[in-house]
């Protein structure tokens, strides 16, 4: 996993949180620390349980199982897909999984409760293009909302409450001169935020992909790019494991670290073979699939960026201490 110094002063946070419970002995599934590593050093895959969720990106870490990436670095590896980062940040602090995959906020609110999570590869990033992302903020025409700053006092749909959404949608605002604080949220489930707008129900929704580009094209208007113009550099998500296994199991860790390295550089270089893998483990429609845009896919870290999205998080009440993000990584 490479790391890069920041060249941008604005931080942000990622995908939707959600409250987490500690729950059991932080650890891995396999549990067997250098017993493992001997059997690596016999020739022999060390077996790996990951937890991954069903969604787009994820994609690159099927595309790297695919290509070999994971065999040729000693790894067997099993993806057991989850429904949200609310199972698997459980499942992975528990021993159930080894890895995991999950929205960095998630992580942050983990951290913030003490668990001994350690990011060990990123998992997806905003494309950076304010215009063309993956997720915005819509309303459609009559709603009154025009600008970021216009959200102060409107009714705006979330897929939930207290999440990154909340977060990044608020920074946008206030820094266009509008009060976050007047935003009115609502909870309401992405395949029905396009009813509730064209209805009135809501004056805007924040979507993400497939829903956003379905959206766009009933009509509805962007009026903020709330990941792209936090931060072109917004990590959505990581994979991550506890810190007792990665001290059981540093050759293990290493060398998921590195098969992921290679597998997002792959993903970000065959976008084809991408939506195509996507197309194999979602229920996405392929006429969405091929008009969605796609996170972009890099194996490196900005340990200045991941401290800003951590103070963003506490100013905007996701945590409520000071999260240290060098604490997270190796």
């Amino acid at each position: 996993m490479g790391f890069r110094s920041a060249a941008r002063p604005v931080g942000c946070v990622t995908a939707a949180v959600v409250a987490l419970t500690a729950c059991g002995t932080a650890g891995g599934s396999s549990g067997a620390g250098d017993d493992e590593a001997a059997a690596t050093a016999e020739g022999e895959l060390t077996s790996i349980t990951v937890g991954v969720l069903p969604n787009a990106d994820v994609a690159p870490i099927y595309l790297g199982i695919d290509q070999g990436f994971f065999e040729d670095a000693g790894l067997d590896v099993t993806l057991q897909v989850s429904q949200g980062g609310a199972a698997v940040v459980p499942a992975v602090v528990s021993g159930e999984f080894d890895f995991g995959f999950s929205n960095f906020g998630s992580i942050l609110v983990a951290a913030d409760q003490g668990l001994p999570l350690q990011v060990v590869a990123p998992g997806a990033f905003s494309t950076g293009e304010v215009g063309r992302d993956v997720s915005a903020v819509v309303t459609v025409p009559g709603s009154g909302v025009e600008s970021a700053a216009d959200l102060a006092g409107a009714t705006v749909a979330t897929n939930t409450l207290g999440n990154n959404f909340v977060m990044t949608v608020g920074h946008v605002v206030d820094s266009d001169g509008g009060d976050a604080g007047q935003i009115n949220w609502v909870e309401i489930p992405w395949p029905d935020q396009t009813a509730a707008l064209t209805e009135g129900r809501v004056d805007a929704a924040v979507l993400v992909e497939p829903f956003l580009s379905g959206a766009l094209e009933q009509g509805v208007t962007p009026v903020v790019w709330n990941w792209a113009e936090t931060d072109p550099d917004f990590l959505i998500a990581s994979y991550f494991t506890t810190e007792p296994y990665a001290q059981s199991n540093p050759d293990a860790v290493e060398a998921f670290s590195s098969a992921m390295e290679e597998s997002l550089a792959y993903a970000q270089e065959h976008p084809d073979e991408l939506r195509a893998t996507i197309g194999e483990y979602t229920e996405i429609a392929p006429e969405a699939l091929e008009k969605m845009t796609l996170s972009r896919f890099d194996g490196s870290l900005d340990l200045e960026h991941l401290q800003e999205q951590a103070e963003l998080a506490r100013e905007y009440g996701m945590i409520t201490g000071e999260v240290d993000v060098r604490a997270l990584l190796p």
